[in-house]
């Protein structure tokens, strides 16, 4: 994968499995029975999600466009730009 995309991995007591989420790929997800698993499986899925994209025409976000949310605060990483909290 040439790409580097944040990917956020976390116990889900629901799955009994541990989720991987990519952010910046709307939809992307993956989840496995180990961390290591869930990582391998959200690999390979950020490939099949460029890939489909690709062939549907639509755009691809470049790695670092996240938003984020630190104390009850959220930007968007890389661009700077301030937002107000939701309510």
């Amino acid at each position: 994968m040439d790409k580097k995309y944040e990917i956020i991995i976390f116990w889900s007591s629901e799955d009994n499995a541990y989720v991987a989420e990519v952010p910046e790929l709307a939809g992307c997800m993956a989840d496995g029975k180990t961390y290591q698993e869930a990582l391998g499986n959200a690999e390979q899925i950020i490939e099949e999600w460029i890939e489909t994209a690709t062939k549907l025409g639509r755009p691809i976000p470049q790695p670092g466009a996240v938003l984020r949310m630190p104390d009850q605060r959220c930007w968007l990483h890389n661009k700077g730009l301030e937002q107000t909290p939701r309510k």
